[in-house]
């Protein structure tokens, strides 16, 4: 079922990309969508204020195991999105899905087999995929 919903996500970006049809203008707009993914977190930071950065130096003690190191580290992030931010910030991503989606539609990749594949790769790997 999964793989159905990537599939029709798909081929609907295949169907509704009509103005950037060139892959140098799917880049860029993947480029373009990413970077207004950044701008919409750092407004809900610095204009609407209903989440805060509190970034420090992290303290990592030395002898410690890599499956041990996430407890040591943390997002920074304090408080919730609003209503209003989280609109804005999922709309931003949903923009990001569908340009890479029409990327994947312009290489001829299926994007649900990037899905399964990176996630057997961290599966695999597990904590030594360092992501």
């Amino acid at each position: 079922m999964k793989d159905l919903l990537c599939d029709e996500f798909q081929n609907t970006v295949s169907e509704l990309l009509i103005r950037h049809q060139s892959v140098l203008d799917v880049l860029s707009k993947l480029q373009e969508s990413s970077s207004r993914i950044n701008r919409s977190v750092t407004k809900s930071v610095t204009s609407c204020g209903c989440i805060e950065v509190n970034a420090k130096k992290r303290i990592i003690p030395e002898n410690i195991s890599i499956m041990e190191l996430k407890k040591y580290t943390e997002s920074h992030l304090n408080g919730e999105l609003c209503p209003k931010c989280l609109e804005i910030i999922e709309a931003e991503i949903g923009r990001t899905l569908f340009y890479l989606a029409a990327l994947c539609n312009h290489m001829d990749i299926n994007l649900y087999d990037v899905f399964i594949k990176e996630h057997k790769k961290l599966l695999t790997l597990r904590y030594f995929n360092f992501t």
